[in-house]
């Protein structure tokens, strides 16, 4: 194992909005930095085509951009930055913290600011496990170019769901979109519902529920069960299958660390500070109500400037 002989005034963990954010003020503000990156290195952003809704961009600008803009400009203010996977912290603000990564690296910091993210949640089936690279995946924006000409299906009825939905038409020939609720209870917005909703190459069904996903090697269907009228069915000729039910956040390696809720998301506890004296939080990994590029942004800002005032005494 490697250790670093530098000791950061900061260590930011994720280098999404958050991440990337709250390092641009730190550097700025004249803190040693160093951002754990991840990887991939850029959160959620990575896999999303194009961002609407983050101000400045009248036209928007792809998720994979707007990552790598924002990380250049806390490179350009002295960041550090290592792409790299944290698996265990430890340590104090009194003594000072260690945070180990999967390269068997030691990083050693005065404070950290938590902005690992989230990530993709799947159905919990074996045939999904077993086919995963295989025909299953979370990210359309990654894979889809893959099935060009061929039919896929896409499981999830949120904002999520919707746009991927309409980016693989870009690709395939037809998108069997599966919902589990009924069509007016979707929690995707009414602007990204009717925009899936008009596209031809989009076939929704309703009340549906994946049982099993067909296939020895590859995959070649689904098994889908009706909530409704309780009754199963196939859909063949299927050559993938897109997840997206959602997020969980990252925070297996802060278990037993720092105070988290019954679903994993890391508490705080006033002015963005964890349970641990001298440990921050900011982005998707404690936010599950809005879940924004532009919020987890926003919070990378509140978080970072707060550690701030706390390393300079200014509480």
């Amino acid at each position: 194992m490697t250790s670093s002989s530098t000791v950061f005034d900061v260590i930011i963990i994720g280098s999404g909005p958050a991440g990337s954010t709250g390092a641009l003020y730190t550097s700025r503000a004249s803190l040693k930095t160093l951002v754990i990156g991840g990887n991939p290195p850029g959160g959620q952003l990575v896999n999303t085509t194009l961002v609407e809704n983050f101000p400045g961009f009248p036209n928007g600008i792809l998720g994979p951009e707007l990552v790598s803009n924002i990380r250049k400009q806390m490179k350009n203010y002295g960041s550090t930055v290592v792409d790299e996977n944290v698996v265990k912290v430890s340590g104090s603000f009194k003594d000072g913290f260690t945070v180990e990564t999967d390269l068997n690296n030691k990083y050693i910091g005065k404070t950290i600011l938590v902005a690992s993210g989230s990530s993709a949640k799947w159905l919990g089936l074996e045939s999904e496990q077993r086919l995963k690279g295989y025909g299953v995946s979370a990210c359309a924006v990654c894979d889809g170019p893959l099935y060009k000409g061929k039919i896929v299906a896409i499981v999830g009825g949120g904002d999520a769901s919707m746009e991927e939905s309409v980016y693989l038409t870009r690709f395939v020939e037809r998108v069997y979109v599966l919902v589990r609720s009924a069509k007016g209870e979707m929690k995707a917005s009414k602007i990204m519902q009717k925009r899936a909703f008009s596209n031809p190459k989009l076939e929704f069904l309703f009340n549906t529920e994946v049982k099993e996903i067909l296939g020895e090697k590859f995959v070649e269907g689904l098994r889908i069960f009706n909530n409704k009228t309780n009754e199963e069915s196939e859909l063949k000729d299927i050559k993938g299958v897109f997840i997206a039910v959602g997020h969980q956040p990252n925070t297996e390696f802060l278990r037993g660390v720092v105070e988290l809720d019954e679903k994993g998301y890391i508490k705080t506890f006033g002015k963005h500070m964890t349970s641990v004296e001298g440990v921050f939080v900011a982005g998707d990994v404690h936010d599950y109500n809005y879940r924004q590029a532009v919020t987890a942004s926003g919070y990378g800002c509140i978080a970072a400037t707060e550690l701030i005032r706390f390393l300079t005494g200014e509480r």
